[in-house]
């Protein structure tokens, strides 16, 4: 996926799984960062996620405590792509996206809080 959407920078993709074992393995050290809009974070989201939606990212990325790198997921990994795209553009540290997004997620069987 190198340079996909104009990166130069490669981006990590976690499966669901790996997603939940390398936030329990860093204990905070990351933040999760939820992509989607209002009516979708309301239907659902990731424990200890925050949300910056994507059609105005670029304000509610400033919104977000500042020094963490950045796991960004979506509803199915293209949105997340394209948050990646623009934090590093702004110089924010990026780990990496959650492949197939919150339906991946959801489809591992793993948490969902309202």
């Amino acid at each position: 996926m190198f340079g996909l959407f104009g990166s130069k920078e490669k981006i990590k993709t976690f499966t669901a799984p790996e997603l939940r074992d390398f936030l329990q393995a860093q204990n905070g050290a990351f933040l999760l960062v939820d992509v989607r809009e209002d009516n979708e974070w309301a239907g659902g989201h990731i424990a200890g996620a925050v949300q910056a939606p994507l059609s105005r990212f670029k304000e509610a990325i400033a919104q977000l405590p500042a020094g963490k790198p950045l796991v960004f997921y979506c509803q199915g990994g293209v949105r997340s792509k394209r948050a990646f795209d623009q934090a590093t553009a702004q110089g924010l540290p990026v780990e990496g996206h959650l492949g197939g997004g919150i339906t991946a997620w959801r489809g591992a069987g793993l948490p969902i809080a309202l």
